[in-house]
């Protein structure tokens, strides 16, 4: 049965909406009106600034010019006739220092400030009595005040009812409608997830979010969602940007100033129809979630203005001016340009990699940021979604380091579910060695594929080829218990080996997982004791709350726990403290650096002496060569593993080399 659908009174649906302008990134404007029942719209930039608030229906609008005086002044000229016209108001935010600049902003049209320090509730009372100085105008003037109808709807959790305010019925030609399901089904794929998307957001109990879609005879439109914690109404407020006059005109993200995805779509389809070649770079941030995690919203948030920034500026330098740069997701880029051949494509990603690779600054702190590049150039018959589709698994292929020779991902993933069915993937077991003594410790279980056709086929490669078909936890499962099963049975030589064996991120996320893995485990025979964990830095910081409690629970249970490829991600120190861990393990670049230039022994050094100050024990990857091995005794490591002792073995390799 589909949802009810009813036309509102515009206080039913939405209520009264709120036009915020913030400069800094702030969000405890917006709280504090969603906090006093109105509906916010946000803006970041100055833009459009007067067509935005006349299309959002506030009468009052708020700009925020704390430590940003002359924007905000700027943006208070820009609004003010506005607001008169409308019998609006217009409540400037200001830092205490700067209030003896006040009459400037009454000059320009202001109605109401407040100066800093304020609390979240003096600026919703703040907000409030702006609202009652609109209602007294329009009282005088016989009239209802603001700019125009609110343009809104809500869904309230008893009945799931779909509300619409008068002016979005009027504006969509609505007097009965259907529900909420036939509504999604008007709405193009790709903007039904966004709104998926954004609704998984509100699931995380972030109580705002917004995102951008073209509606059918209004054109560009921002819906703007908040989620009621007291009723569980779910209310959305419409915020009407206007049709754009051809594809050409790019809509911007309020964030970092490029150009939206759609846009971007649009700009490729254009010129794919006029018969131009179109040459397509992706860019994936491989660590931003880490350091949007480390460092909180805000750093991330300039972070991705600074990779906007340094993108436009290398898209300029080598493919001209009449090249695009586009944000297409979190933290994807794109960079597109007509008629690029190969050449200019390989000088673009290459600057473009050297000029990514510099430091940022987020937070007052330094930032390094990985990033992966995949070019493509269109084919006859192509289109946007063709093109970036080619470029996108071509990232996804580039996510996890290939091993040597390794076979295409998309041979695998057909075959993997099979192999999975007859058990043909196996375990192997590198040695860990200790440096001090030289004896063989403990072994890591390693996946391995002996594929009919393609030969023998590593973890990483597996893994990948997992992510891709969808059976990445299956995957995890089978090799957990192979190992598990296969060290109970270890000859009595190896009855003192430490067993590490590796959980992902998905295993992380799924709920119960440490109770599952702690009852293979114990069905297995083999000893918690004698047991390690290893999950990856990236595992633990794509949901460190999670991660946190899974390895508290694992080690109260009697297993050890280790971060495994440290060094791949951002790295933050900071989290290591939080965590119950027991070893580090450095990532086989770090261990290969170490012979490398003087400023690369130093941050091994920095990173043995930090795991060591916290009480971790150091294991070093991928120790090749005896030089290497030097180098990283010298500096404080206990254990390492590599080609330098062993390659992944089967348990009667195993036995002899412990043996001899």
């Amino acid at each position: 049965m589909e949802d009810n659908f009813t036309i509102a009174d515009a206080n039913a649906a939405a209520d009264t909406p709120v036009f915020v302008l913030s400069f800094r990134q702030r969000d405890e404007v917006a709280a504090a009106a969603a906090g006093g029942g109105w509906r916010v719209v946000a803006a970041r930039r100055p833009d459009g600034l007067e067509q935005r608030f006349l299309a959002s229906g506030a009468s009052v609008a708020v700009i925020d010019a704390r430590g940003a005086m002359t924007d905000g002044l700027d943006a208070t000229k820009a609004l003010g006739p506005a607001v008169e016209a409308h019998g609006g108001a217009m409540l400037i935010l200001v830092s205490q220092s700067d209030t003896v600049h006040m009459r400037h902003f009454y000059d320009a049209g202001a109605t109401h400030f407040l100066g800093s320090p304020m609390s979240s509730a003096a600026m919703a009372h703040a907000i409030r009595f702006a609202q009652l100085h609109v209602d007294r105008l329009a009282a005088a003037r016989g009239h209802g005040g603001g700019a125009a109808e609110p343009l809104g709807w809500r869904i309230d959790p008893a009945d799931r009812t779909l509300q619409l305010t008068p002016g979005l019925a009027n504006l969509l030609g609505l007097s009965e409608a259907p529900g909420m399901r036939a509504v999604m089904r008007r709405l193009d794929p790709e903007d039904r997830g966004l709104v998926k998307t954004a609704l998984r957001r509100l699931d995380k109990r972030q109580g705002s979010t917004a995102f951008a879609h073209d509606l059918s005879g209004v054109g560009r439109v921002v819906q703007h969602l908040q989620f009621d914690t007291n009723t569980g109404a779910l209310h959305g407020l419409i915020e009407a940007l206007g049709i754009a006059p051809d594809a050409s005109v790019a809509v911007r993200d309020a964030l970092t100033g490029a150009r939206d995805a759609t846009s971007a779509r649009r700009w490729i389809d254009r010129g794919l129809a006029e018969g131009k070649a179109v040459g397509a770079i992706l860019i994936g941030l491989s660590r931003f979630e880490t350091v949007n995690t480390a460092y909180g919203r805000a750093a991330g948030d300039e972070l991705l203005r600074g990779v906007s920034r340094r993108t436009a500026d290398v898209a300029r330098q080598v493919l001209g001016r009449e090249a695009i740069v586009a944000r297409i997701a979190g933290s994807e880029f794109l960079v597109a340009s007509h008629d690029a051949d190969g050449t200019h494509l390989a000088e673009a990603e290459a600057r473009l990699e050297e000029a990514l690779s510099r430091p940022f600054v987020a937070g007052g702190e330094i930032a390094h940021l990985g990033a992966r590049m995949a070019s493509m150039t269109s084919v006859p018959g192509d289109s946007a979604t063709s093109l970036l589709r080619r470029a996108s698994e071509a990232l996804l292929g580039d996510a996890v380091p290939a091993e040597p020779n390794a076979p295409p991902i998309e041979e695998l993933t057909n075959d993997l579910h099979r192999a999975l069915e007859r058990g043909e993937i196996g375990v192997r077991f590198q040695p860990q060695v200790a440096i001090a003594s030289g004896q063989i410790v403990g072994v890591e279980a390693l996946a391995r594929w002996h594929h009919p056709q393609l030969g023998e086929i590593g973890a990483e490669t597996l893994f990948l080829a997992a992510q891709r078909a969808g059976l990445e936890t299956q995957l995890s499962d089978h090799v957990q218990r192979r190992a598990l099963t296969g060290a109970a049975q270890w000859p009595s030589k190896l009855g003192r080996l430490r067993l590490s064996i590796n959980v992902t991120a998905s295993d992380v996320a799924r709920a119960g997982f440490a109770d599952s893995l702690l009852g293979r485990i114990d069905a297995s025979g083999f000893p918690r004791a004698r047991l390690t964990i290893e999950i990856t830095e990236s595992g633990i910081m794509a949901d460190l709350t999670e991660a946190a409690r899974l390895l508290a629970q694992l080690r109260a249970a009697g297993c050890r726990v280790a971060i495994d490829d440290f060094g791949t991600g951002y790295s933050s120190l900071a989290y290591l403290k939080a965590l119950p861990l027991d070893y580090l393990k450095i990532d086989k670049r770090l261990s290969h650096d170490i012979t490398g230039a003087h400023r690369d022994r130093v941050v091994v050094r920095g990173v043995i002496d930090m795991a060591r100050s916290l009480g971790l024990a150091v294991v070093a990857e991928g120790v090749e060569t005896e030089a290497q091995l030097d180098l990283l005794a010298k500096e404080g490591c206990q254990y390492f593993q590599g080609y330098l002792c062993a390659e992944p073995l089967d348990v009667p390799a195993l036995a002899n080399l412990v043996q001899g």
